[in-house]
């Protein structure tokens, strides 16, 4: 160091994109284009249900359960409801609340983590009704489950 200045050096580096890569990051936007993107959001808090509405631009209407979406399950509603449409119709994004989510994905279903989504199957197969309980009755008296068959390897 001199005079209290600190010398310092420039570093560059070369990125080198192939014209494979080029062209495969164009087909993936031109999918993304091709999908149907969020137009509108809509947040209906409900007595024992709360919906969030997905209106996309090729006029259907995507209809989610806020309790499945993670990261909104617990948020305020007064939260919730301020979300923002990103991306060109592609995101969603709750500042306050710092959560994000892609809308292709919501389309297939895909609404947090692998592991969230393990732990909503799970959730989903513990639920107990009426329905499912006379079901259950039902197929006891018609001894069970069906036996399953074994099928040896040479058939």
């Amino acid at each position: 160091m001199r005079n209290g200045n600190a010398r310092r050096k420039t570093v560059q580096h070369t990125i080198i994109t192939s014209d494979a890569e080029i062209d495969r990051a164009i087909e993936r936007a031109r999918k993304v284009r091709a999908q149907p993107l969020v137009a509108e959001v809509e947040y209906k808090p409900g007595a024992g249900l709360d919906l969030l509405i997905l209106k996309l631009t090729d006029g259907r209407r995507h209809v989610i359960p806020r309790e499945e979406l993670q990261g909104l399950q617990s948020a305020p509603k007064d939260q919730i409801a301020l979300v923002e449409i990103v991306g060109g119709g592609t995101g969603l994004h709750w500042p306050s609340l710092d959560v994000d989510f892609y809308v292709p994905g919501l389309l297939r279903g895909i609404y947090g983590t692998k592991k969230w989504m393990a732990e909503i199957g799970r959730s989903g197969g513990s639920v107990t009704s009426a329905a499912k309980k006379r079901a259950a009755r039902v197929n006891g008296l018609k001894g069970g489950r069906p036996r399953q068959k074994v099928v040896a390897a040479g058939d």
